[in-house]
């Protein structure tokens, strides 16, 4: 039975729905989308999916198919260095600016944020709480907290359209790594540089951090033909 929530409601539910599914790779790169098949598992109306999917198609999430549909957008070597790139150019321009504006209360939020990330990250297996839910929900919110006294609300907008779209490659990256990688290490290197307001360090870490995922999924099978 579908719900009877007002049509924008469910757009923007299916919307959310829909991306959680290609985050957490339950839609993988390069899948076809049946939309009826996504209307009845979501018990939301044609319209609402079809709505969803043309939103999720301008994020970049999804693709457009000339009369054959959307399918879940591909991932590439290509498009990961681009994106990378072009993260790494956007968060230090944000996290620049926060530091910059940011009084006492941006810190708490840096250091709240920080030590939730940390606590949710202490199962035996790093890997393992890094692919859970809440850890992921942590970590967009460290990240976030760092930039949140950026005053430029159209830079914040670009920032969360690259965030949400390296998160893809992100999730892909996790049961991957064999380096073992200090991750725990490169976010507390981040906060205490933007806390100390020294850029230069701040924008290395949030550098080396970047690329430091880039590097394991180009190293992966999983683009080895992207």
């Amino acid at each position: 039975m579908q719900t009877t929530l007002p049509k924008r409601t469910q757009a923007e539910t299916a919307c959310d729905l829909i991306r959680a599914e290609i985050l957490d790779g339950r839609l993988p790169p390069g899948a076809k989308l049946n939309i009826k098949a996504i209307e009845e598992r979501l018990e939301l109306s044609l319209g609402a999916v079809r709505e969803a999917l043309s939103r999720l198609g301008a994020e970049g999430m999804v693709m457009g198919e000339s009369h054959r549909g959307y399918r879940v957008s591909p991932v590439s070597k290509e498009e990961l260095l681009d994106l990378t790139r072009a993260r790494v150019e956007m968060e230090s321009l944000c996290l620049g600016q926060a530091m910059e504006h940011g009084d006492v209360e941006w810190e708490t939020r840096i250091v709240a944020a920080s030590h939730r990330m940390e606590r949710l990250q202490s199962l035996p297996s790093e890997a393992e709480a890094r692919s859970t839910i809440a850890w992921n929900d942590a970590h967009g919110e460290f990240h976030e907290a760092l930039v949140s006294a950026c005053p430029n609300q159209w830079l914040l907008r670009m920032r969360h359209m690259l965030y949400r779209q390296s998160e893809r490659y992100r999730r892909l990256s996790v049961p991957l790594s064999s380096d073992h990688r200090d991750v725990r290490g490169e976010h507390r290197q981040i906060m205490e540089a933007a806390l100390a307001r020294d850029k230069a360090r701040a924008f290395a870490a949030i550098d080396t951090h970047l690329f430091a995922t880039a590097q394991i999924i180009l190293r992966s099978p999983l683009l080895q033909e992207g």
